[in-house]
């Protein structure tokens, strides 16, 4: 694969269903139009730094596996074990099953009999079952994962025309938004001199945030109310790193790898930031806060399209999710493949094809845990305990580039991480009050996440005694 290609998993990667919903939960948090911008261009600074600094490592140690080889040289196996194992468990599966029930889910609004509440094998009265919905996910990562078999080409040029054609879709998004202009929106968001941007933004506001699930309300200030809500806008924003996870079968990863990310990055978070306006510029706040299902880019659609808005964006959310789904099938399965290589997973996912060259066994094992999730229901509530585990490995991961300056300063850095070493620090500082307040105000999503990575620390220690991690590299 060469930039284009890598670009392009990188994009199609982070480009899922999330920046079409999330600013309606977290415009309700917020309350005002500054802050909603304020935590986007938080996310945007956060995602390009981490990107900028994992360039040095990718480039460093351009080799299948990405993230988890950069935990496992950096700061010991067991912390490579502890990612690979998340990811797999829920991270990258979790979303893959997510992303497609949500490709079901908009599908339905084409074929109404496809939907989440229409049966086909169902058990008790939870979410556990075959509804029609997710099996339109099953079909297309079915579908997807039978593609990406066939060769590494093959999945990219897949990735590449529905990544191309979702940055269209956004693109259009903003366009709309330029063109179907509300006057009053505009008045209510931006009016006044931009007083009413502004309003509900400064240092000494107070916010409401609820503790928990269902626990007391508190009142925080801005800084606290913006780290709150980066559960919406910072994951919404994820999995850029998933370009590392391919390196081995990068052209001219040393140089490739790092641009692929600061392009994919930079122009992605900038359609976002975009996003966001344009819906401030179409929809009332309140309209944002209540939009119907939290579909802000629904409600913004229809308000220039009446009577149809719905279906074009249920369409670029179809081309959305379907090239989501493909990239990170594509890059997931790189990751268990490098972990069978260190005899860290089962040994037969370690195998290349000998056709096709790429790890045919790890699509395969990675399509079956995927598939159980959209039939336990589960995946959703899964993501939800993961997100704080998923930022702990950024931060870990970012750490151990100071680790690797110290230890490892014979390497060759074909690209050094740019603002060293002070924009890596202040992304730890970033992520570290992120998660301090994640904890203290959203234990739902934190403790949990925390047990699921932890138990993999017994996991590691049977692989280790079994002897099947005597082939790992020194």
């Amino acid at each position: 694969m060469g930039l284009f290609s890598a670009t392009a998993i990188v994009m199609g990667s982070m480009i899922g269903s999330g920046i079409f919903i999330v600013s309606a939960d977290m415009s309700r948090v917020l309350g005002s139009p500054a802050l909603l911008i304020a935590a986007w261009l938080v996310t945007a600074a956060m995602t390009i730094i981490g990107a900028l600094s994992y360039g040095e490592l990718a480039a460093m140690m351009p080799k299948a596996g990405g993230q988890y080889v950069y935990l496992r040289e950096a700061l010991g196996p067991i912390w490579g074990f502890l990612y690979g194992w998340t990811l797999f468990l829920v991270i990258q599966t979790g979303t893959i099953a997510a992303v497609g029930v949500a490709f079901g889910k908009f599908l339905g609004v084409f074929f109404p009999s496809i939907s989440k509440s229409n049966w086909i094998w169902h058990i008790g009265n939870g979410n556990i079952g075959l509804n029609t919905a997710n099996l339109a996910a099953i079909a297309i990562i079915t579908l997807l994962t039978v593609l990406n078999t066939l060769g590494v080409k093959l999945g990219a040029a897949v990735q590449n025309v529905f990544t191309s054609a979702k940055v269209l879709a956004l693109m259009a998004v903003v366009l709309v938004g330029v063109l179907a202009r509300n006057t009053a929106a505009i008045a209510a968001n931006f009016g006044a001199g931009w007083h009413q941007f502004w309003a509900s933004s400064g240092w000494h506001t107070s916010h409401a945030v609820t503790v928990g699930a269902n626990g007391p309300t508190t009142m925080v200030g801005v800084l606290t109310v913006v780290a709150v809500v980066q559960v919406g806008s910072l994951f919404s924003s994820d999995a850029w790193n998933n370009v590392t996870f391919t390196a081995g079968e990068i052209r001219n990863p040393r140089r490739n790898l790092p641009l692929s990310l600061a392009i994919g990055t930079g122009v992605v978070l900038l359609l976002y930031v975009l996003c966001n306006f344009v819906y401030l510029s179409v929809l009332p706040l309140p309209a944002i806060q209540h939009a119907a299902e939290d579909r802000v880019a629904t409600a913004v659609m229809e308000a220039a399209f009446a009577g149809y808005g719905a279906k074009l964006m249920a369409g670029a959310i179809l081309i959305s999710t379907f090239g989501c789904v493909n990239g990170m099938l594509l890059a997931g399965a790189r990751v268990y493949y490098a972990m069978s290589q260190d005899g860290l997973f089962f040994k037969a996912v370690g195998r290349l094809s000998e056709r096709s060259g790429v790890p045919v066994n790890s699509l395969w094992v990675q399509w079956a845990w995927t598939c159980l999730l959209c039939l336990s229901g589960s995946y959703g509530d899964l993501l939800d305990y993961v997100i704080f585990a998923v930022l702990i490995f950024y931060i870990l991961t970012i750490l151990g580039l100071f680790v690797l300056r110290r230890t490892r300063p014979e390497m060759a850095r074909p690209y050094k991480a740019f603002g060293y070493p002070v924009l890596p620090a202040l992304y730890i500082v970033m992520a570290s009050w992120i998660s301090v307040v994640l904890l203290r105000y959203k234990p739902q999503y934190t403790w949990p996440g925390l047990i699921l990575v932890l138990l993999g620390v017994p996991v590691y220690l049977v692989w280790k005694s079994s002897g099947r991690a005597s082939a790992l590299r020194a």
